[in-house]
């Protein structure tokens, strides 16, 4: 527990600097590197970390890398996008190509496998790095990704403890409870309107409220969602975790699971209703 907590301690001390000068450079590049790691821990699941097959993971180590830091030159989102789509289909070719030239040496449905949960990974932190900046609202909204992942693990973790009766997804996830999972979204929903409350009155910038609600729904659902697809994996792939990095923690993995997914999803609310 007491390296847990100091873990945490740390990792708080490096993560709120780094949100703070997000308007430079230093904030992509942290947001590569993490999703640098994260491929990696994901092709060290999936057994692909061997020196013979380098050749295929490293051009998906430095697309992961790049992407993020990429976003941060480009004027706009759609500029953006035409060069991940790009890169994208490359990785793909690549990774058939890659196949047909070991012949048949790696089974197809484990590159696949490897190619889907690369696109997954990038997708997901390459969204926190879209979300910030989108629009001058981009500096305030890309906090709920975090904000909406980390509250609801706390309080659903609590609220589990506290009150649990009805076990979750056991055959995945076997202390989560339904009690847990409510209590999340319900405490999300609270810190959202908190923030909210304090984005108006220290920075003059107002959320409808109907928005923060939406938000404190939503996101919360598909955190849990995000960090039981990772606990399935890890019992698919029988790893009790996905790296080191967070001694008492696990991997890079294990603590952004519930965040990863919740990016692309503030991504999309946003294309289709314009909250910034």
């Amino acid at each position: 527990m007491v390296k847990r907590i100091i873990t945490a301690i740390v990792a708080i001390a490096i993560f709120v600097p780094i949100c703070y000068f997000s308007d430079y450079v230093v904030f992509p590049i942290a947001i590569g590197i993490l999703c640098a790691i994260s491929v990696f821990e994901i092709s060290k699941c999936l057994g692909f970390t061997e020196p013979k097959r380098l050749v295929l993971t490293i051009p998906m180590y430095i697309i992961a890398l790049g992407l993020p830091i990429l976003r941060y030159y480009l004027t706009t989102n759609s500029e953006f996008m035409l060069y991940a789509m790009g890169l994208a289909f490359f990785m793909l070719m690549y990774s058939l190509a890659y196949v047909m030239l070991r012949k048949n040496a790696d089974n197809v449905s484990d590159i696949l496998m490897l190619y889907a949960m690369f696109m997954y990974v990038v997708g997901c932190f390459t969204s926190i790095v879209i979300v910030r900046y989108t629009g001058f609202e981009g500096k305030y909204m890309y906090l709920l990704i975090f904000l909406g992942a980390w509250i609801c693990d706390t309080f659903a973790y609590f609220t589990g403890r506290l009150l649990g009766k009805h076990k979750l997804i056991p055959e995945i996830s076997p202390k989560k409870t339904v009690e847990g999972a409510i209590g999340g979204i319900v405490f999300t929903i609270i810190g959202f309107i908190v923030y909210a409350l304090i984005l108006k009155h220290q920075f003059n910038y107002e959320m409808p409220i109907y928005q923060i609600c939406i938000l404190g729904v939503v996101l919360p659902i598909v955190s849990q969602i995000g960090d039981l697809v990772a606990s399935s994996i890890k019992r698919q792939y029988k790893v009790k975790d996905f790296g080191n990095v967070f001694p008492g923690h696990g991997g890079i993995i294990d603590r952004f699971d519930s965040v990863m997914l919740v990016s692309p999803t503030l991504c999309m609310i946003n294309a289709i209703i314009s909250l910034f």
